[in-house]
């Protein structure tokens, strides 16, 4: 029982506020020189080494860079901009075109803060100036910020590959449907809502430009991040690159556009490797925190245990998804998906391979939940991104409220990809 009594300490830590890294690695220190002495460390510098050596893992330092270099070249603003003026004299279409545009940064930042940031900067503040429905106008930005979660490049798709051992870019592929989905519910309830309740997503009047100028300048804006798309997943689809080798690809990449749109500056390059190394050295932190937590829970017996309960429920696989499902989105309230992904993952996997389960398919599954922690009240980490840039008369409630219908499409979605993943070219065992 000693596993299970190191797993509920440190869920408690955690939800008191300690620090996560020295959570993980002081709870393991204490717990495993207790149960088995001060000699089961004499692995650890060798678990440490393998991580210092996992080319998988690099591609997490080059993507976050690459997010952050577009995000300080203004691509996002501008094609946000853009647009808002094509897609404004719609009713909802301010609201749509930020959907859209979560997409593209999803797909070329993989950074779900920067997404997040950069929207509420840019179009919040325009949709209050329109009368938008202010949770309708909140909820939308919140939930395509995070879709950087789901779509790739993504960072936890890249995590849950090193920790599950699947390949990347396996999991880069399986994931572009159900993401696809998400934009298509997001944009259809949207248009609902702008139909039926017509005031609280109005149309906004477009300066007078000739609707084929708006489209050109539209393409202008879109080509920049499309093309660095295209690259870098065309390159891992492909076979011509490994995700890795494609993440470099994508921080070259990202310079360049940002020569290219006039906004080069080596301060804006020194600024972009700083910010990086703060937010990697944040991950691999809890990554051997993480590391000396599963060892000490696995030689303490404490996998074998809830192995064993798993295992022994009615129902077997699908009772287990549910169980594993349910438990990571109620987790996710709580804690970040980096720790959800060290921790809880490596104990469902084991379990998930014993029943049969299709191993890309589930870790599609735990990623699409994942992405839910972003949203949940009390402590999605989106809510906070928002609020801590959100003009004057936006509230916390507001953003909590607006964020609940997505969090229920989001929810549907994740769903349909339980009963039917062939819709999304997926199988569960």
């Amino acid at each position: 029982m000693i596993g299970i009594v190191l797993f509920i300490t440190a869920l408690c830590l955690l939800f008191i506020g300690y620090p996560i890294a020295f959570t993980f690695a002081g709870v393991s220190l204490l717990f495993g020189w207790y149960s088995m002495g001060a000699d089961l460390f004499a692995f650890m510098p060798y678990r440490i080494m393998s991580i210092m050596q996992n080319t998988i893992l690099m591609a997490v330092p080059l993507f976050i860079f690459m997010g952050i270099v577009l995000q300080k070249s203004r691509l996002a603003e501008r094609l946000l901009e853009s647009m808002a003026q094509l897609f404004g004299e719609i009713r909802g279409g301010l609201a749509i075109s930020t959907i859209i545009v979560g997409a593209f940064l999803a797909a070329s930042t993989g950074v779900v803060g920067a997404s997040v940031v950069a929207m509420g900067v840019i179009s919040l503040p325009v949709m209050m100036k329109y009368n938008y429905d202010k949770q309708l106008a909140t909820g939308v930005i919140v939930a395509s910020g995070t879709l950087g979660q789901i779509i790739p490049p993504s960072i936890i798709l890249i995590i849950l590959g090193d920790v599950m051992g699947l390949p990347v870019g396996d999991l880069f592929q399986a994931a572009l449907w159900p993401g696809v989905a998400l934009i298509v519910s997001y944009i259809l309830y949207t248009t609902y809502i702008a139909w039926r309740h017509p005031e609280r997503a109005p149309a906004i009047p477009v300066a007078n430009i000739k609707k084929s100028t708006l489209i050109i300048q539209a393409l202008k804006s879109i080509f920049p991040p499309l093309f660095l798309i295209v690259a870098v997943l065309g390159s891992i689809f492909t076979g011509i690159a490994t995700p890795t080798e494609s993440a470099a690809l994508g921080g070259v990449g990202a310079i360049f556009l940002s020569l290219f749109s006039g906004n080069f500056k080596l301060s804006m390059i020194l600024d972009s490797a700083k910010e990086t190394t703060k937010v990697t050295a944040m991950v691999f932190a809890v990554l051997i925190g993480a590391t000396a937590f599963s060892m000490v829970f696995t030689y303490s017996g404490g996998d074998y245990l809830v192995e064993e309960f798993m295992l022994g429920i009615p129902g077997e696989k699908w009772t287990f998804i549910a169980l594993a499902m349910l438990a990571i989105f109620i987790l996710g309230f709580f804690i970040d998906f980096v720790e959800i992904a060290f921790i809880i993952v490596p104990i469902l996997t084991p379990i998930a391979e014993s029943l049969g389960v299709n191993m890309v398919w589930f870790a599609i599954l735990i990623a699409m939940n994942l992405q839910s922690s972003f949203l949940t009240p009390p402590f999605g980490f989106s809510l906070f991104y928002l609020k801590g840039v959100a003009p004057k008369g936006i509230t916390t409630v507001h953003i909590y409220k607006g964020v609940i219908p997505f969090i229920i499409l989001q929810m549907l979605v994740l769903t349909t990809l339980v009963v039917f993943p062939e819709v999304f070219g997926l199988s569960s065992q």
